[in-house]
């Protein structure tokens, strides 16, 4: 095999062996379509307080930006769907935040995974990204051709759903690139559209981040959620899985086998009184390894007064 193809196989090989459940590599060029509709839906306000979208907008859209000379973006998808759910009836918690915070997580097996191409190809220029950084990672998972971008907004494998977290790298290694994923079977279901509580889906596959709920119990920060919503969050105490759980892909989701993504013990324990009790030593204990941290025990507090008060 000649490098290019060598490399390829040797990137496909080593996300596998590293427990990726999905590997795909798409060309490093500037993503012209998805910076203009990235625009118009920050110019509509629908970021809400995230002002942090609007920065960085230039590396957001062309990868080589963010790495000089980059030529191959790998994206890598790693399930996260759990074994075992809450109980009925308590304060609900995102599946993606049942166990360890996914961005240390995946953020160790992107190094690992850099550090063996490198002991394998020899050193290169790359950069890896786990929702932390200005990457459109669903849009480059669609053009590496592991998925389609559903009416929910999230990246939809036909083969396992939904239920991934997505990490990228950027490299200026020259890889063979995959067939962008065209088709689109999300067809005529209109389940999450219809489910969303906050009515937070809009067509054409636009989601008013301002209303989502997964906004208002993470990102609203310092601020009271308004009172019009009062009896729509479903009970949602951090996050929302509501577009997610009604997709009828998700049919196909298989449980993960990654021993840090297993439910912290309160996570399938605690009840109503459990998470009232709590107190703010507790809370830094108990979700000290935990993605529910970023929200602080006083967003956990308003959150739950605003889904328990009538």
């Amino acid at each position: 095999m000649i490098g290019k193809e060598k490399n390829t196989v040797l990137v496909q090989s080593t996300a596998a062996q590293l427990g990726f459940d999905f590997c795909g590599i798409a060309k490093a060029v500037p993503l012209d379509d998805d910076a203009r509709r990235l625009e118009q839906w920050l110019q509509k306000g629908m970021h809400g307080s995230m002002a942090y979208m609007e920065n960085h907008f230039d590396l957001r859209v062309n990868p080589q930006r963010l790495v000089p000379g980059a030529k191959s973006v790998i994206t890598l998808l790693f399930n996260y769907f759990p074994k075992t759910t809450q109980q009925s009836g308590v304060p609900k918690i995102s599946t993606y935040a049942y166990g360890e915070d996914y961005h240390d997580v995946i953020r160790k097996k992107l190094h690992e995974f850099l550090w063996h191409l490198k002991q394998d190809i020899g050193d290169f220029n790359g950069r890896g990204f786990v929702d932390s950084a200005p990457v459109l990672e669903r849009a480059w998972a669609q053009k590496s051709g592991l998925g389609w971008i559903g009416k929910n907004g999230n990246l939809i494998n036909k083969k396992k759903g939904s239920y991934f977290f997505i990490a990228t790298l950027i490299t200026d290694i020259e890889l063979i690139p995959d067939d962008p994923y065209a088709k689109d079977y999300c067809g005529s279901c209109t389940k999450c559209i219809d489910s969303c509580p906050t009515d937070a889906i809009l067509p054409n596959k636009v989601i008013n981040g301002s209303q989502c709920i997964s906004y208002f119990t993470i990102e609203l920060k310092d601020a009271l959620i308004p009172d019009s919503l009062k009896n729509k969050f479903d009970n949602w105490l951090f996050g929302c899985d509501v577009c997610q759980d009604v997709c009828p892909w998700n049919r196909f989701a298989e449980p993960h086998q990654e021993p840090a993504f297993e439910p912290i013990p309160a996570i399938l324990d605690f009840i109503q009184k459990d998470w009232e009790e709590l107190t703010e030593e507790s809370f830094k204990i108990i979700f000290k390894d935990s993605p529910i941290k970023r929200t602080k025990f006083s967003g956990i507090k308003r959150n739950l007064q605003f889904i328990s008060s009538p």
